[in-house]
């Protein structure tokens, strides 16, 4: 016999039988209180959306309010004052994971290359990475990816920050090439996306950490997004709702803790602009809403 009580749910997530809202809202808060390892950041205001200047203001405002909850932060461009979130990021002492977003305009990839590297040579960046989910969309050909992370890896390569690309899992099991290229696994995992139950979701997500894992071979892996959206419309047998969300939170930081997995959260705030990629549910990702209140 090998009963161990903390390994009991390991693979699956927390017993909530009998729990009400409220309840759940009590043990959301305590986890949310005892920290996490990163939050992805979301600095757009009501009526903003990507490509519009970010003030330091709203970003210097936004991360006070997620500050005494993690200690690191992901941004996800360095042009249009997203170049600031890293630098107040800093001073507030929190660690960086810092992307170039790159697209199908070569004008504003190089401009987001090179403000990234500069960002790195100014010593405010630990983790670098070269484009979000290109491949996914098919912005760039896996060629053109190739060449833009040999290049920011060989511009910073006496800083030895750690250069990686992030995508979902399984692009780096089905392009080996890229993985070669990366220092570093930056995988998004979202079993709310492959139309995975809640209850199954963390053994779901486990699933596709390994799978990153073994393609990278024995480098790090860091889960770079995961969450859950808290309303809008179900995809397949994955539901929003605020006791679902609420529930792959805790289960997610509870996994994070006890196996000391590097997790960044998404998202920090809701924000509007993100419904015409995503549908209704893209604009309830947040731990806070979009007018910076706690939603649970």
């Amino acid at each position: 016999m090998s009963i161990r009580e903390e390994k009991f749910l390991a693979l699956a997530s927390i017993d909530y039988d009998g729990m009400s809202i409220e309840d759940l809202q009590k043990f959301f808060r305590k986890t949310l209180k005892s920290g996490m390892h990163g939050l992805c950041s979301s600095p757009y205001e009501e009526g903003q959306e990507p490509g519009d200047q970010l003030t330091e203001e709203q970003i210097r405002r936004r991360l006070e309010i997620i500050q005494p909850y993690t200690d690191w932060i992901r941004s996800f461009s360095c042009t249009d004052g997203n170049e600031l979130i890293p630098k107040i990021a800093k001073e507030m002492g929190m660690k960086t994971l810092v992307g170039a977003w790159l697209g199908d305009d070569a004008e504003i990839n190089e401009k987001e290359l090179n403000a990234l590297i500069n960002l790195v040579n100014d010593g405010l960046v630990d983790l670098a990475a070269v484009g979000n989910e290109v491949m996914y969309r098919g912005d760039l050909t896996e060629e053109e990816l190739l060449q833009k992370i040999y290049f920011v890896k060989d511009a910073i390569k006496a800083t030895k920050i750690p250069v990686g690309y992030i995508d979902a899992y399984y692009e780096f099991q089905e392009r080996p090439a890229i993985t070669e290229a990366c220092d570093i696994i930056l995988a998004n995992c979202y079993p709310f996306w492959e139309g995975c139950d809640l209850d199954y979701s963390l053994l779901y997500m486990k699933d596709m950490y390994h799978k990153a894992k073994r393609a990278g071979n024995g480098k790090r892996v860091v889960i770079t997004e995961t969450g859950w959206p808290s309303q809008g419309t179900n995809l397949q047998g994955a539901f929003p709702s605020q006791e679902n969300a609420i529930k792959y939170f805790i289960n997610t930081q509870k996994w994070s803790k006890e196996e000391d997995v590097e997790i960044f959260y998404f998202s920090s705030f809701d924000e509007s602009w993100k419904v015409g990629a995503e549908g209704d549910v893209g604009a309830y990702w947040g731990l806070w809403d979009k007018n910076e209140k706690l939603k649970y």
